[in-house]
């Protein structure tokens, strides 16, 4: 289906900002790891969160929807696969990186798989560090990615991981590491990309009564011989169990982003709450962003407050602890005035899309001036009407449905905000950018 802009009023107001994704999934998992029942308020209930969701269920969790809170009767760690037939996680590679690890505490053998684009994720360095830890499995393509077979068995000990590919390998470790046998210590070598994401999973296990220990220090080895020295992270978790909660998932600073943009490119003035002063997310930064590019940002507890004139200008970031905002922050920088440094995410070359080859090629197709890097672009502001692909990435379709606030636009295959904002259009809606889907 074609996104594409429907009418534009007077833009401002006051909205909420959706739950956060990346916290739904783990406190899903952690509810079904947990013993007890748990209650969790405010979820996302996206096509992501739903894999999650559903593959927890297969391996024992009892999962019921009631009113305002999903209730999770956990399994207290013991985790049984009725089905000897592969689970389906659809697109979602939070849930493939994540379940890998838990998968293996299950009494038999896991098969986790997805749809094509999921079975383009590399999964191999997870996989070797897991195998240090006595977890044995698979790619049954023989290529290290999914469909990925899982055998039963988790006996801990020490492995390593290197940090600049996925933080959410490092997040599946220690996600499982409580429920191995002997407990585990987690050696992140350099570069460790993502750190807040990783800040975020070490959040939620505290609630659900896990205390991981970090040791951030100086060590000389497997370290690159070239390197004297270097900094690498330690998380040491015991053997320990999960007890259930009542847990209440935050707005999601991600998804924020695409209501804060609108602002910002458009000028105008909004509230936009459910965003907490002192959430973990590392995507939190776009607040830091949009200031720097000349818009007026009030923080309060649980709610941001965002003005624009509609003039941005062009700054230089790194957005290595926030990939996520990649797509988003090109978008606004094909809208500002001079040329913007976008650098530190190579890592985004490996999620739904390589994010930043489809961002540059997508916007080439508008006539913006840009320059591909590595781990980055510079982009030249100016951009103009056209239509372009989502190529089935959901930060893709909402961060270039913006643009049609001064162009015109079109997005081919527009539907897959449903991934990690299904009341995208109703929320962009509420502060009088009306979009729709047409066939």
């Amino acid at each position: 289906m074609i996104l594409k802009v429907k009418n534009i009023s007077e833009i401002g107001g006051t909205v909420k900002a959706p739950p956060s994704k990346s916290y739904s999934h783990r406190a899903v998992i952690l509810a079904s790891l947990a013993k007890g029942k748990s209650k969790l308020y405010d979820m996302l209930y996206s096509e992501d969160t739903l894999s999650s969701i559903r593959v927890c269920e297969a391996l024992g969790a009892q999962i019921t929807k009631n009113g305002d809170y999903l209730e999770i009767v956990g399994t207290g760690g013991n985790l049984h696969n009725s089905s000897s037939e592969p689970i389906d996680l659809a697109n979602s590679g939070t849930t493939l990186r994540l379940m890998t690890s838990v998968a293996a505490l299950s009494d038999n053998e896991v098969i986790l798989t997805g749809d094509d684009s999921l079975k383009t994720r590399p999964m191999g360095l997870l996989m070797g560090a897991l195998y240090s830890l006595g977890v044995e499995t698979e790619s049954l393509n023989d290529n290290d990615k999914a469909p990925i077979l899982i055998k039963p068995g988790y006996l801990g000990g020490e492995t390593n991981i290197y940090g600049n590919v996925s933080s959410q390998f490092i997040s599946s470790i220690l996600i499982s590491a409580p429920l191995s046998e002997l407990g585990v210590s987690l050696y992140v070598l350099p570069e460790f990309k993502s750190k807040p994401y990783v800040n975020m999973t070490l959040d939620i296990m505290r609630k659900f009564g896990v205390r991981p220990i970090k040791i951030y220090y100086l060590k000389h080895d497997n370290c690159d011989k070239e390197v004297k020295s270097c900094k690498i992270d330690e998380f040491k978790v015991m053997k320990q169990d999960y007890v259930a909660c009542d847990y209440t998932v935050e707005g999601d600073y991600s998804s924020a982003s695409y209501l804060l943009s609108l602002i910002a490119i458009n000028g105008g003035k909004a509230k936009i709450k459910n965003l907490f002063r002192d959430s973990k997310q590392g995507d939190k930064v776009i607040l830091d962003i949009l200031q720097q590019m000349g818009a007026t940002i009030v923080r309060g507890d649980d709610y941001v407050e965002i003005a624009s004139n509609g003039n941005l200008k062009a700054i230089d970031v790194d957005l290595s602890n926030a990939p996520d905002l990649l797509i988003t922050v090109a978008v606004l920088a094909a809208m500002a005035e001079g040329t913007t440094n976008i650098t530190g995410v190579a890592h985004a070359r490996v999620k739904e899309t390589d994010r930043i080859d489809t961002t540059c090629r997508e916007l080439e197709k508008l006539g913006c001036k840009l320059t591909e890097y590595e781990d980055g672009m510079s982009i030249t502001g100016g951009v103009g009407s056209g239509v372009v692909d989502s190529h089935g990435d959901h930060r893709l379709a909402m961060a270039f449905s913006l643009i049609g606030l001064k162009h015109d636009i079109q997005i081919t295959n527009g539907e897959v905000f449903d991934v990690s904002f299904p009341n995208f259009i109703e929320s962009m809606s509420e502060l009088g950018f009306e979009l729709e889907l047409v066939e």
